[in-house]
């Protein structure tokens, strides 16, 4: 069966308040799929925010933690993770055995998707982080290398941007989750953006995206839900809906 508009759709509750996170999941609750928790509420709020989304909300839940430590201390932060009930949770694709260790700490209760490459990042960013030459040339190539690692350790998926999605597809298939962030409305772009690599929300999901997350055009428009629905009919149209 295929998925409506609003299942393609992730909120980031990116509030320094969770009167401000509670506020957005109220108005948003019947417009989106999926919440994302971001590091600066989740260190605020604790697992509480976690329990207020539960609460108020039917959505699936994103924590997006971005975690990057020794392997064993990822596998112990999972299984807490994993006890809240959440359904998909970031780490950094830095080492297959962290990877590999998240995945474990998880359980199959939660997903873990790997982190690609930072949706502010281009060329001159994985260059001046001391990448080989090839990277450098081709970001996209690191993104590969890094889904591989994701896949062979037993994520769920990875966080990409739109650029890299047909070609994760075409490599791992529908199963493996293609996560896209810097998602930007045709009517919503900005000439300085402080995401490098953005896509539309039709062009992610004519290239293959499972998830896409879009926050500003819907946060800061004057009526955020009619803003979701018009995002919700723009990825109902490249669906053919």
């Amino acid at each position: 069966m295929q998925k409506t508009g609003k299942e393609y759709m992730v909120f980031p509750l990116d509030f320094a308040s969770i009167k401000e996170a509670t506020s957005y999941v109220r108005l948003l609750d019947n417009h989106v799929g999926m919440f994302k928790i971001g590091l600066e509420l989740f260190i605020d709020q604790g697992p509480s925010v976690v329990a207020m989304i539960r609460e108020l909300s039917r959505a699936k839940i994103f924590l997006d933690l971005k975690l990057h430590d020794i392997s064993a201390t990822v596998k112990r932060a999972m299984g807490r993770v994993a006890e809240l009930g959440v359904d998909l949770v970031t780490v950094h694709c830095a080492s297959a055995r962290m990877l590999e260790m998240a995945v474990e700490g998880g359980r199959g209760k939660t997903g873990v998707l790997g982190v690609t490459l930072l949706t502010d990042n281009d060329a001159g960013m994985v260059e001046a982080g001391g990448f080989r030459e090839e990277f450098v040339k081709d970001p996209n190539a690191l993104v590969l290398v890094r889904a591989r690692m994701a896949k062979a350790a037993g994520c769920a998926g990875v966080v990409c941007s739109g650029r890299e999605v047909a070609a994760i597809k075409q490599e791992f298939g529908k199963k493996f989750l293609a996560v896209t962030p810097g998602i930007r409305p045709e009517w919503s772009l900005l000439e300085k953006d402080d995401q490098k690599r953005v896509t539309t929300p039709a062009q992610a999901i004519r290239l293959g995206s499972d998830l896409i997350v879009i926050g500003r055009p819907i946060r800061d428009a004057a009526d955020p839900a009619g803003a979701a629905q018009r995002v919700v009919r723009e990825i109902e149209t490249a669906l053919g809906q």
